[in-house]
C-alpha cells in the first residue's frame, strides 16, 4: 500500500527539526521518522547565515531520514521571526449566480477581495484567515457556500511577512536539495498540535517560548483572532545567566535546561550546583534560588509583554480555557506556575498530540510542537483538498477551519 509521506521541517534560533509522518487507510496518523540538530544561523527566527542553516537542515533530514527509511524530497516548512505582522481586513462582493446561490467560488473571489490592501514593497501577505462572513448585513456566517445572497462580507485576519526573510528560507532549504510544499506560520502550525477544538471554542490563547522568539496566536470560536511575535525568549534567558555567573553560553544553557527554575517560589532543594572553572580556574557553585532569581525576571518580562499583546488583541476575557504554553521555554521548570501569577488565568504546558502510532512518545515534548503541526497541517489538508479552504469544523470530524494562502506565485516571484 503507497502512502503518501508528509514531512513537516521546523527551522528554528537554536534547533531544526523534521518529522516523517503518512496516514494509512483507517485514517490513523502514524509518526515515521524525527530529526533533531543544532542550529545557529538564524536570529530571533530570520536566517541570518544561509550555509550553517543549510548544513543545520541537512543534519536533522539525514537523521530523520536513517531513522524512518524513506528518502526525503519535499517538506512543509514554518515561518517566523519579529517581521511577522498581522491586521484586520474586510470584503465585499456582490453575488449575480443563479438563483444568488453563494457557490465557493464567489467565496474565493471575496478572500481575493480582501487582499487587495496597501502593502509596503517589501512585504507579502501569508496568510487570510476569515473571522466571519456576513450575508445581506447578516453576521455570524461561518460557512455561506449554499446559502443565497446578493451581498457577501467577510471580516478576515491577514498576516504577512517580509519577501527577503521567506526567500532566506527558501534558499536554505532549496540548497539543502529539497523542495517547500507549504509554507505556514509557525503559532499556527503549533495550535494544530497542541490545541483541542473545544479550547479553540470557548476562547484560549497559545504561547510559544522559542529559543529566538516567542509566538502568540488568540483563539476564540474555532478561529484565530490575533498574532503576534515577541523578540524575546529561551536564549535572552541563557543570556543573562551567562553575563550573570561569568560562565560560557554552553554552561549557561545546560544550567537553564537541567537546574533552572522560572520561579524563585517553587525552588526547594537549594543545593549547591558545581560547574568547570574557565582556563584552569576552580570550579564554581552556584545556588539553584539565585539561578532562578536571574532567570525569574526574564520570564517574567516575556509573559508580561504576551500579556499586552492579548489584551491589545481585545479578548483577553474571552479566554475562558486561559494559556497553553508550549515550545522549548515551556520545559523551564515553574514556567506554568510564573505565566499563571503574571497573567491572572489559567495555563497549562502544551504537549504536542494528534498521532496513534509509531514514534509518539519520541515527538510528545513542547519543542517539537511546531514540527508536528506542520506535519498535521500537511496530513488534514490533504484530506480537505489542498488550497484555498474554508470549513466551519462544528460537524463530523472537528475538521480545522483555516484558510491557507499558498505561496507558490510568492516564490516564483523571488
Amino acid at each position: 500500500m503507497e502512502q503518501e509521506i508528509i514531512v513537516g521541517l521546523d527551522i528554528g534560533t537554536t534547533k531544526v527539526c523534521a518529522v516523517v509522518a503518512a496516514a494509512d487507510e483507517g485514517g490513523r496518523f502514524n509518526v515515521l521518522g524525527v530529526g533533531r540538530s543544532p542550529s545557529d544561523g538564524l536570529t530571533r527566527g530570520v536566517v541570518t547565515n544561509i550555509d550553517k542553516t543549510v548544513r543545520s537542515i541537512q543534519s536533522a533530514v539525514a537523521e530523520a531520514e536513517s531513522r524512518s527509511g524513506i528518502k526525503i524530497q519535499s517538506v512543509i516548512v514554518g515561518i517566523a521571526g519579529d517581521h511577522i505582522q498581522s491586521f484586520q481586513s474586510r470584503g465585499v462582493i456582490a453575488i449575480s449566480g443563479r438563483e444568488n446561490e453563494i457557490t465557493q467560488a464567489d467565496v474565493n473571489r471575496l478572500i481575493e477581495d480582501t487582499k487587495r490592501v496597501a502593502l509596503p514593497s517589501d512585504r507579502r501577505i501569508i496568510h487570510v484567515i476569515p473571522q466571519e462572513f456576513i450575508i445581506d448585513g447578516q453576521d455570524g456566517v461561518f460557512d455561506p457556500v449554499g446559502m443565497s445572497g446578493v451581498r457577501l462580507e467577510a471580516n478576515v485576519h491577514i498576516i504577512t511577512g517580509l519577501v527577503t526573510a521567506a526567500q532566506n528560507i527558501y534558499k536554505c532549504v532549496q540548497r539543502a536539495g529539497l523542495h517547500i510544499r507549504d509554507m505556514v506560520l509557525e503559532p499556527l502550525a503549533s495550535s494544530y498540535a497542541v490545541l483541542e477544538e473545544e479550547e479553540k471554542e470557548v476562547g484560549i490563547a497559545l504561547l510559544d517560548v522559542g529559543g529566538g522568539t516567542t509566538d502568540l496566536a488568540v483563539f476564540e470560536d474555532r478561529t484565530i483572532r490575533h498574532t503576534a511575535v515577541i523578540p524575546f525568549a529561551g536564549n535572552q534567558v541563557t543570556n543573562d545567566i551567562r553575563k550573570g555567573l561569568g560562565v560560557l553560553t554552553e554552561q549557561g544553557e545546560r544550567l537553564k535546561c537541567q537546574h533552572g527554575f522560572a520561579y524563585a517560589a517553587s525552588v526547594v532543594d537549594d543545593e549547591p550546583i558545581t560547574i568547570p572553572g574557565i582556563g584552569g580556574r576552580p570550579p564554581l557553585e552556584i545556588d539553584k534560588r539565585l539561578l532562578a532569581q536571574i532567570i525569574q525576571p526574564r520570564m517574567e518580562e516575556i509573559f508580561e509583554i504576551a500579556g499586552m499583546e492579548i489584551k491589545r488583541s481585545g479578548y483577553s476575557r474571552h479566554l475562558a480555557a486561559g494559556v497553553v504554553l508550549t515550545g522549548g521555554g515551556a520545559l523551564i521548570k515553574g514556567a506554568a506556575e510564573l505565566a499563571r501569577e503574571v497573567l491572572g488565568m489559567p495555563v497549562k504546558i502544551g504537549i504536542p498530540g494528534g498521532f496513534n502510532a509509531g514514534l509518539v512518545r519520541e515527538i510528545e515534548n513542547p519543542i517539537y510542537s511546531t514540527c508536528v503541526g506542520l506535519v498535521l497541517h500537511g496530513l488534514r489538508s490533504k484530506e480537505t483538498n489542498s488550497g484555498l479552504n474554508f470549513n466551519n469544523g462544528s460537524k463530523g470530524g472537528g475538521s480545522m477551519k483555516k484558510i491557507f494562502v499558498k505561496m507558490k506565485s510568492w516564490f516564483d516571484e523571488l
